[in-house]
């Protein structure tokens, strides 16, 4: 598989309409070709692209910060002699200022799949900011690593935040360029816009199912986003970061698992296998112990489980993380009616809302886990009218 990116330095043509105007590149510690090489450096290194400034989107361009709501600030680059405008700073939309040093503008980001992270987010915004300075944006495209299933609730109207760009399912099943071509075709926007598509990319097939396993080397695109096992979970474990247990932050293995120091672990994963078995499927669950070096529960013995997707159990089609990790919070509410779940704090500078209820786009799925009443069967009637409007929205923008 060919990375946008190693298109672009590898074909002139691609590059032609680049010349003559000013370029910028968004990009992150992943966005490396497949020498490893970063972005920033190999266009820089390319006589007839004239780079003019970069941005950096969460955690920044050097992907330093380690965990979310830390800010980034502007600075210049010590080799290129750029300037490097942060959008998780003092902004996270590109001020007016921020778009006149360049023409077109690159984006080179290695996506999780997941409409909570916050590089989607930031994609719509430098398109529509794009749209209003009459710049170009060229998406050089990179895989979803978790393919192209389709999970969980669309984000409803009014629930539009940093981590909630727009009415899709938490895990949407596109990669960047086509999230760019929805994007401006839901926004009405008026942008140049073009997509430096892969090659080779074939995300039905294993073993990567979306991810070159063994022939592309993963780098963080966060610090938390260690490994395609992962990326597999995420679309579930990042709803821990609305609850009071830990997702494994301060661990070797965070948001593949989940615990607290006032929960059993063996009794959760029983309860989970009880009321809804065959959200399991795809996946093996391992009871287990953590301590945090920082973060929730920190120096604390966490009962905890493990959700394995890394071997002979995993199965690509039948997984579903967002179900797995709401029947883990469901099993905590049975077995513990009185457990304080949700944390309440400004998630993501939202205020007023409870951070679980962001993350998911609207209340329904804590309403969900808090009613004593509704069953797995419930959160189904719900949840799969969105997945299958989602499959047939998405299908116009698939490149692959």
């Amino acid at each position: 598989m060919r990375f946008g990116i190693d298109r672009l330095l590898a074909e002139p043509a691609l590059r032609a309409p680049l010349a003559g105007r000013r370029v910028a590149l968004l990009a992150h510690p992943a966005s490396v070709t497949e020498s490893l090489e970063h972005s920033l450096d190999a266009l820089a290194a390319c006589p007839d692209v004239k780079l003019a400034a970069a941005f950096g989107p969460q955690h920044g361009l050097r992907g330093d910060k380690q965990d979310n709501m830390v800010e980034s600030p502007d600075f210049e680059d010590p080799i290129h002699r750029i300037p490097v405008f942060s959008l998780y700073g003092e902004v996270r939309r590109p001020t007016d200022a921020m778009m006149q040093p360049f023409d077109v503008l690159l984006v080179d980001l290695q996506d999780l799949g997941c409409r909570i992270y916050t590089f989607v987010t930031t994609l719509r915004y430098v398109l529509e900011a794009a749209a209003r300075h009459g710049k170009a944006v060229w998406v050089l495209d990179r895989p979803n690593p978790v393919g192209r299933p389709v999970e969980g609730l669309t984000l409803r109207p009014g629930w539009e935040s940093f981590v909630g760009a727009g009415p899709m399912p938490m895990r949407h099943g596109l990669t960047l360029g086509e999230l760019g071509h929805w994007f401006i075709r839901t926004l009405k926007l008026d942008v140049e816009y073009r997509v430096i598509e892969m090659q080779g990319c074939s995300p039905d097939q294993g073993p990567g199912y979306g991810w070159p396993l063994g022939t592309r080397a993963w780098v963080n695109p966060s610090p938390n986003a260690p490994n395609l096992w992962m990326a597999r979970a995420y679309a579930g474990t990042v709803m821990l970061e609305g609850a009071t247990l830990s997702e494994g932050r301060g661990t070797t293995r965070p948001l593949e698992l989940f615990g607290a120091p006032d929960i059993d672990a063996r009794r959760v994963i029983q309860e989970m296998q009880a009321l809804a078995p065959h959200w399991l499927d795809g996946c093996a669950l391992r009871d287990c112990w953590f301590e945090p070096t920082f973060h929730k529960h920190v120096g604390r013995l966490c009962s905890g489980v493990q959700i394995h997707t890394e071997g002979p159990a995993y199965d690509h089609q039948a997984f579903r993380p967002w179900r797995v990790q709401a029947l883990a919070f469901k099993a905590i509410r049975r077995l513990y009616p009185d457990y304080p779940l949700w944390r309440d704090f400004p998630y993501e500078y939202e205020h007023g809302k409870l951070a679980i209820d962001v993350i998911n786009g609207g209340p329904l799925l804590r309403e969900w886990v808090d009613d004593a009443a509704a069953t797995p069967q419930d959160l189904d009637a719900l949840t799969l009218a969105d997945e299958q409007a989602w499959a047939a929205e998405r299908r116009e923008f698939l490149l692959y």
